[in-house]
């Protein structure tokens, strides 16, 4: 892994939905981890989670608690997953947002955007790294 996952911003099972979404918009963020009292990650709830089943259901943010919201349980991954094992991941359970363990230690979340991101930076420098080899540049 060459960036580390994003700083997580949890959240609790029966937050409304209206109090705990405050960071999204802040940390230009699309998801939450909703997290139980020992701290362990009980599931994850993210902008599409809200639009699909509170505004299109009618419901009201202020009453509605994170846990109505979530998706569970949370697949996660480690700091010794690749990218790539990342992105397939992803990718193969439709997901755009994957927490990264340490053990039982929550240590970040990836978005599909980062990792795309990420991706897109190391392609670069290989071509660049072609480019130099091609015009016989031995730096």
């Amino acid at each position: 892994r060459s960036n580390p996952p994003r700083t997580v911003h949890p959240s609790a099972r029966g937050a409304p939905w209206r109090h705990a979404s405050d960071p999204l918009p802040r940390h230009d963020i699309g998801a939450l981890l909703v997290v139980d009292d020992e701290q362990r990650i009980a599931g994850i709830v993210t902008e599409r989670d809200y639009a699909r089943k509170c505004v299109l259901m009618g419901r009201e943010s202020r009453e509605t608690a994170v846990s109505e919201l979530m998706s569970a349980p949370v697949l996660h991954v480690t700091p010794e997953h690749t990218n790539e094992g990342c992105m397939a991941l992803m990718t193969e359970h439709r997901m755009r947002h994957l927490p990264v363990l340490d053990g039982d230690r929550l240590v970040g979340i990836l978005s599909m955007r980062d990792l795309v991101r990420d991706i897109i930076s190391e392609q670069q420098f290989v071509i660049e790294q072609l480019q130099l080899y091609i015009a016989g540049d031995s730096r």
